[in-house]
């Protein structure tokens, strides 16, 4: 019996409320010691950017700081001005220089075509005096000579007109029209009821569909013949 009462007081010793409060403070303690804010920046830090921050807003920028970067400003704008009116003069003698020499070597090739027919034309003359020094005939000489000329201008007007686009354009027995015919004489005729060119003396030359030459003509007017 005296065991067992022995026993019972062990068991039924008080627990002391305070230390299990400080049991319970400990361990939170130790818990929000180990944890870290979820977003890694320290507060510390935080409150360090944030001193910062108010520093660099609290310093205004004073009239000589904004002076001095709007002559920094003019002073590049006014730079790149002078560099594009320089350039700008560049292109525009450029340009003046490239329409000069356009216009002076325009005809470069029409030029060199010609040069090409005035050989033609010493060749057929060589060719005629040659013929004359072998004893021919100035009949059969004149004949050369005359089929010689006779192959260049046709040759000429075929490069004219295939390469340039020059063309002739009949005159002769044609209605007269002052778009294409210049009239140098006139002559009545009873015999017609209109204008007709009745004899050519230049023909007309058109340059891709431009009249280039007017043709000079004689034309035939409707009227009776006064007699003298």
């Amino acid at each position: 019996m005296m065991l067992g009462r022995k026993m019972s007081k062990q068991n039924n010793h008080p627990v002391n409320p305070k230390k299990q409060s400080g049991a319970v403070e400990d361990q939170g303690t130790i818990v929000s010691e180990t944890m870290e804010p979820e977003s890694g920046v320290k507060p510390e830090d935080a409150e360090v950017h944030k001193e910062t921050a108010a520093e660099t807003e609290e310093q205004p920028v004073t009239p000589e700081q904004k002076i001095a970067e709007l002559e920094a400003q003019l002073a590049e704008a006014n730079d790149q001005y002078l560099r594009k009116a320089a350039d700008f003069e560049n292109f525009r003698k450029r340009m003046n220089r490239e329409k000069q020499e356009s216009i002076e070597y325009a005809n470069q090739s029409l030029l060199l075509d010609l040069v090409e027919t005035m050989d033609d034309f010493e060749r057929a003359l060589i060719s005629a005096e040659s013929s004359i020094a072998n004893g021919e005939t100035s009949e059969q000489a004149f004949k050369a000579f005359f089929e010689g000329v006779a192959m260049i201008e046709k040759r000429l007007y075929s490069q004219m007109e295939s390469k340039w686009g020059l063309k002739r354009y009949v005159s002769a027995n044609e209605p007269f029209d002052p778009n294409f015919h210049e009239a140098v004489m006139m002559e009545k005729s009873p015999d017609i009821t209109e204008p007709v060119v009745q004899e050519e003396f230049n023909k007309g030359y058109t340059l891709k569909e431009r009249v280039v030459r007017h043709a000079k003509v004689k034309v035939l007017m409707p009227g009776a013949v006064v007699s003298e």
